[in-house]
C-alpha cells in the first residue's frame, strides 16, 4: 500500500465512498445516502454486511421483512425528500435480488432514486452452480439480475475490485440528474466483495453533491413566450417535477401574475395548498370536474413537470385537437410528447425566466374566475359527498372527509394503487405542501405501508403519517407495520376493508363484464369470510382497533395520534359507492362476445377513442 492509496476490500471501499458523499439541504451539510434497508444472505451478508457494520452510526441499516416493501420504503424515503436523499436497498442473491424487481420498476415509472445493491454469482465461476443461481446454456455471463436492465437508469456488475471507481460515481450522478433520475442496479460478485485492493485516496475524499438546473434553449423560450402572448385561456398542469425541483412558490407566482388556472396531476397534488386562489383542483380521469372543464376548453396547457400519463390526459382525449401545448421539462422524452414546444430544462429556471421575458404582461381574470366558479362546484359536491349519513356502510369519500379532517397541517397522506387513489386525488384537501404521496406512476398494490414506514423516516420531526390502504393492498403487503414498531416510525394506518379488489370490479362491470374474481363473493372460493385486520395488526406490535362506523373512526383518529406507536385502524367500506369523475380512459374492451352489456360497452368505447388526439 503506497503513501496514496488505502488497502480495503471491496465491499469496504464500496460503504467508505457511500459514507462520504455529501448533499447541502436548506443550506446544511447532510449524508446523501442516508441509510441501507438490508435483508442478508448468503451473497451480501459476509462482506458487505462486514463493511455495514462498521458504519452503522454513520450509515444506519434496516433490516426489512421483504425485498420488495423495504426498496419500496427507501423509494419513499426520497421522494419525501424531494429527491435530494437517497436509500440504498441491499439483499443476497436470487429470490432476495428478484423481489425488488417490481419496486425498481416503480421508481423507474415515478423518476425517483434508488440505489440496488445485489449479490451476485462468482466472478471466477469457480464454485458454480452456486445457490441460487439461474444457468443460461448459451450465455454464462447472464444472471437473475440482469432482470434489472429493463427497470433501472444505470445497470453494472462488479467483477473486479477497480471498477467500482468508476461505477459509483456514475450511479450517483444518474440519480441525481433530474432528466435520468430513477434507480441504479450494482450486482456485486460474492468473490469480488472479498478482495483487496490498493484504492487512491481521492476516492474516498468528501464531495458535496448538488442537483443540476439545466436552463432551456433561449429559442424555445422565446417559443412559449409567443405561444402564452398568443393564447386566451391557458392552463397550467403541474406534476411531481414542480415539487421536486422545489419550485412551488415560483409557479405559484408565475400563475398568479398571469392570473392562469393551475391543475394538478396525481404526483403533482401538493404543488398548492387546496385552498390556494389559482389551484382549480387536480385534473384526469381521477381528477375533478372543474380541471377537466378547464382541459377540455384551454387554447393552451402549460405543462410543467408531468410525463402526461394517460389518467392525466383521459387517454388523450380531455383536450381539444387545436389545443396547443407548452412543455416545461429536464427530460427531453417527456418534453417532446405529443409535438409540443419543448423547454428541456429547469421548471424553476425556466419559469423565472419566462416570467421575466413577460414583463408586466398578463390576462385578463376572466377565464381565471370561470375556472374559479367550477371549482366551487366540485367542492360543493365532495363536501356533500363527504358529509356523513345514516347509512351502515361509509364510503370511500365519507372516510377520506373525515380522516382529511382529523389530519394535522403537516401530516403527509399516503396511499396507492385500486380505488383509494382516484378518492384522495378528489377529495383529500391538501393543508401544507408536499405532504401528499399518492403512488400512481406505476400504481402499485402494496406501496402503501412500506412507502408509509419510509415516509415516516423521512418526516420524522412533523406530524406521524397518515397511510389509507385497501384490504387488497394489505393482504399483499403489510409485514412494515411490524417494521416500524421495531424500529419505532410511527404511522397511522386505516384499513378499508371492501371486501376484495372493489374498483376493478367496477371497472369490470363499467365495460360490460360480469362480476368476477374480484370481490371476495365473486371468487371461486368455498365460503367467503372476513379477514380481522385489527387482530392481524396486533399480532405484529401495532395498537388496533375495528371501527364500527365514522363515529368510531373519528374518535380512533384522536386516539391513534395520542399513541406513542405504530397504530391500525380498520373499518368496512362501501364496495359500490364512488366520488363520480368526467374524464375518459381507454381500455381494452372485446369486439365481440356473448354479452349484450360487452357490446353496448363496446359502442360506448369507441366514441371514446374518437375524441383521441391522435398523430398531432
Amino acid at each position: 500500500m503506497g503513501k496514496n492509496t488505502i488497502r480495503l476490500t471491496m465491499a469496504q471501499a464500496l460503504v467508505k465512498y457511500l459514507c462520504n458523499q455529501y448533499i447541502l439541504i436548506d443550506d446544511k451539510k447532510e449524508q446523501l445516502y442516508a441509510g441501507v434497508f438490508g435483508i442478508f444472505g448468503h451473497g451480501n451478508v459476509t462482506c458487505l454486511a462486514e463493511a455495514l457494520e462498521q458504519v452503522k452510526d454513520t450509515l444506519p441499516t434496516w433490516r426489512g421483512q421483504n425485498e420488495q416493501s423495504m426498496a419500496l420504503a427507501g423509494i419513499a424515503y426520497s421522494k419525501s425528500k424531494l429527491r435530494q436523499q437517497i436509500m440504498i436497498a441491499t439483499s443476497s442473491i436470487g429470490p432476495g435480488a428478484t423481489n425488488m424487481l417490481t419496486a425498481s420498476a416503480l421508481a423507474h415509472a415515478n423518476r425517483l432514486p434508488l440505489l440496488i445493491l445485489s449479490g451476485d454469482v462468482f466472478a471466477n465461476r469457480r464454485p458454480d452452480p452456486v445457490l441460487q443461481q439461474l444457468e443460461h446454456f448459451n450465455n454464462p455471463t447472464i444472471t437473475a439480475n440482469d432482470a434489472f436492465k429493463a427497470v433501472t437508469r444505470y445497470w453494472d456488475r462488479i467483477s473486479h475490485p477497480e471498477q467500482i471507481i468508476h461505477s459509483l460515481p456514475q450511479a450517483t450522478a444518474i440519480m441525481l440528474d433530474p432528466s435520468d433520475c430513477g434507480p441504479a442496479f450494482i450486482g456485486l460478485c460474492q468473490d469480488t466483495q472479498e478482495i483487496a485492493y490498493d484504492y487512491p485516496i481521492e476516492f474516498f475524499e468528501p464531495k458535496i453533491h448538488s442537483i443540476p438546473r439545466p436552463r432551456a434553449d433561449k429559442k424555445y423560450i422565446e417559443e412559449a413566450i409567443n405561444h402564452i402572448k398568443s393564447s386566451k385561456k391557458p392552463l397550467i398542469i403541474a406534476g411531481g417535477g414542480v415539487r421536486y425541483s422545489r419550485a412551488n412558490e415560483v409557479l405559484r407566482n408565475f400563475a398568479t401574475k398571469l392570473n392562469i388556472p393551475v391543475s394538478e396531476t396525481i404526483a403533482g397534488k401538493g404543488t398548492l395548498t387546496h385552498d390556494d386562489p389559482i389551484n382549480i383542483g387536480p385534473i384526469g380521469v381521477v381528477g375533478s370536474t372543474s380541471a377537466n372543464y378547464a382541459a377540455k376548453n384551454a387554447d393552451l396547457v402549460i405543462a410543467v413537470g408531468t410525463r402526461l400519463q394517460d389518467f392525466t390526459t383521459g387517454s388523450w382525449t380531455n383536450f381539444k385537437r387545436s389545443t396547443k401545448f407548452l412543455n416545461i421539462n429536464t427530460s427531453r422524452w417527456d418534453a417532446n410528447k405529443h409535438l409540443s414546444t419543448p423547454v428541456v430544462g429547469d421548471a424553476k429556471v425556466c419559469i423565472e425566466e419566462i416570467l421575466k421575458e413577460l414583463n408586466n404582461f398578463k390576462f385578463e381574470r376572466n377565464w381565471l374566475n370561470t375556472t374559479k366558479a367550477e371549482f366551487s362546484k366540485w367542492n360543493k359536491l365532495v363536501d356533500d359527498l363527504q358529509t356523513p349519513t345514516n347509512s351502515p356502510i361509509p364510503t370511500y369519500a365519507q372516510v377520506v372527509g373525515l380522516i382529511n379532517k382529523s389530519a394535522k397541517p403537516d401530516t403527509t397522506m399516503v396511499t396507492a394503487a385500486g380505488g383509494l387513489p382516484g378518492e384522495v386525488s378528489k377529495g383529500w384537501k391538501v393543508k401544507d405542501l408536499n405532504t401528499f404521496d399518492c403512488e400512481f406512476g406505476y400504481s402499485c398494490m402494496g406501496y402503501e405501508i412500506a412507502g408509509g414506514w419510509g415516509v415516516a423516516m423521512a418526516t420524522k420531526n412533523k406530524s406521524v403519517p397518515v397511510i389509507l390502504v385497501g384490504d387488497g393492498s394489505y393482504l399483499m403487503m403489510n409485514s412494515d407495520i411490524y417494521s416500524s414498531v421495531l424500529s419505532g416510525h410511527k404511522m397511522i394506518i386505516i384499513v378499508c376493508d371492501n371486501g376484495g379488489f372493489a374498483v376493478i370490479n367496477r371497472l369490470q362491470n363499467f365495460k360490460g363484464g360480469k362480476s368476477f374474481n374480484n370481490l371476495i363473493q365473486h371468487c371461486k372460493v368455498k365460503k367467503p369470510f372476513a379477514v380481522d385486520f385489527s387482530k392481524h395488526a396486533e399480532s405484529m406490535g401495532a395498537l388496533v382497533r375495528h371501527c364500527e362506523n365514522l363515529f368510531d373512526l373519528r374518535d380512533a383518529m384522536e386516539w391513534a395520534y395520542s399513541n406513542e406507536r405504530t397504530t391500525v385502524l380498520s373499518i368496512i367500506t362501501d364496495a359500490y359507492t364512488w366520488t363520480p369523475g368526467d374524464a375518459d380512459w381507454d381500455v381494452g374492451v372485446p369486439e365481440t362476445s356473448d354479452r349484450n352489456e360487452v357490446i353496448e360497452a363496446r359502442k360506448e368505447h369507441e366514441k371514446i377513442r374518437s375524441k383521441q388526439r391522435v398523430g398531432i
